[in-house]
């Protein structure tokens, strides 16, 4: 199985009052990925962090095979959630990925 994750932080511009909303967006259509893009197993969003963080939202996702993760990125589901639901609200990327 391999894991990608992906964590951002809100751009400086996003208001306070609207991070909840836009978060449950981002959470419900990109949990709605699976069964729509193909090898992409499970999709877990985290929104409710520790202070100790340094970003303000996580994506967990599982793949069949590492080769799954290059066709999830240009999948046109997921280019269509993540350019109305997270590009335009996000800044600072990070992802890892690993097998197990």
């Amino acid at each position: 199985m391999v894991h990608h994750i992906v964590m951002w932080k809100f751009k400086p511009e996003v208001k306070e009052e609207d991070k909840k909303a836009l978060k449950e967006a981002m959470a419900e259509h990109l949990k709605g990925l699976v069964g729509k893009v193909p090898g992409l197993k499970t999709a877990d969003f985290v929104e409710t962090l520790i202070p100790s963080s340094t970003h303000d939202m996580a994506l967990l996702t599982t793949f069949e095979k590492a080769e799954d993760i290059a066709i999830y990125a240009t999948h046109k589901e997921h280019v269509a959630v993540a350019d109305t639901y997270v590009r335009p609200f996000v800044t600072e990327r990070a992802c890892l990925d690993y097998e197990d």
